[in-house]
């Protein structure tokens, strides 16, 4: 099965339905903000709700190790601690902040705005890895990146409006994700990508639940069937996009699959203006997707002749 990950056209398709899942996240869980009557204030109602979504995400990739694996789903006791920290930042502190903010801010924003990640992963490798350096290619891009975002957020209205528990949590999750891609590099070196995944979604959601659930008031939350099946919809691609995502980066280098990932906001916006009433694309977001687009690419692009940079291919994915 490893040459669906090796053939080129097969990578190329696999990491845009990769990004395609991904993208539908925003709108997906705007609705299901709706769906559910969750208030936009109500912070540990969103906690509880993510819990569920990343331990059954969590379980569905541990639930396939077993089957195709059986042995790389044990880890030792200091992997173990390492993943239960990694759980705690990658998936419970970096998914507080982004469901608490997405509920601020529209869905096209929210698609935007969670690029952030990647450009504050390329600053942080400058700081942490020698050989990894900004350079004026880098700097381009971080420039396009982060001109995309203030322009998909403030162009339109033409001032500085910020709220910290919309855009601000928004821009933590991205620097939460940015910190904790590379702790997992560093500190979670020879374990199965996939048990990597799997333990650190169900042990973050796990978390997310005993915290939140003690806390949660009676009606915060209002299943319907619909609800669930938004609920299970979000667990499930968590599960297959990570499953897949991981399986490219084991047959190929990062840069050439990460470019693929400007394909996130762009269908995060366009799924959102199709599903969200009331979200419309304009001339701000189109520009905006654009140049985030732009400065992921420049970011991931090498040329054919260039040797891809070891740290760049650790921190990429």
């Amino acid at each position: 099965m490893k040459w669906i990950f090796q053939k080129k056209w097969s990578v190329i398709g696999i990491a845009i339905f990769c990004s395609l899942l991904w993208g539908s996240a925003f709108p997906v869980l705007k609705v299901s903000y709706e769906e559910l009557q969750m208030s936009p204030d109500d912070v540990i109602a969103k906690v509880v709700f993510a819990g569920i979504r990343f331990l059954l995400a969590g379980l569905l990739v541990l639930g396939f190790l077993l089957f195709i694996k059986p042995k790389r789903i044990l880890v030792s006791k200091r992997s173990f601690l390492i993943l239960l920290l990694l759980g705690v930042i990658q998936t419970a502190l970096q998914y507080f902040f982004f469901y608490n903010g997405l509920a601020k801010v529209s869905g096209m924003q929210g698609a935007i705005l969670s690029t952030v990640g990647t450009f504050f992963t390329v600053i942080l490798a400058h700081y942490y890895y020698k050989n990894d350096r900004l350079t004026w290619k880098k700097s381009i891009g971080l420039l396009a990146g982060f001109s995309g975002i203030v322009v998909a957020n403030w162009g339109q209205e033409l001032k500085m409006s910020f709220q910290w528990d919309g855009e601000g949590y928004m821009i933590l999750a991205g620097l939460t994700g940015a910190i904790a891609t590379i702790m997992a590099k560093e500190l979670a070196n020879g374990i199965d990508p996939f048990a990597i995944t799997g333990w650190q979604l169900s042990l973050g959601g796990l978390v997310m639940l005993i915290i939140g659930l003690p806390m949660m008031q009676t009606g915060s939350i209002t299943f319907t069937p619909f609800g669930w099946g938004l609920l299970i919809y979000s667990a499930v691609l968590s599960a297959v996009a990570f499953g897949l995502w991981y399986s490219l980066l084991k047959y190929n280098h990062a840069g050439e699959i990460t470019i693929y990932k400007f394909i996130v906001p762009v269908s995060g916006t366009i799924l959102s203006a199709i599903f969200i009433p009331g979200e419309k694309l304009n001339l701000y977001i189109l520009v905006a997707i654009g140049m985030v687009a732009i400065g992921i690419i420049v970011l991931n692009y090498r040329g054919k002749g260039n040797k891809a940079n070891k740290a760049a291919e650790r921190i990429a994915s």
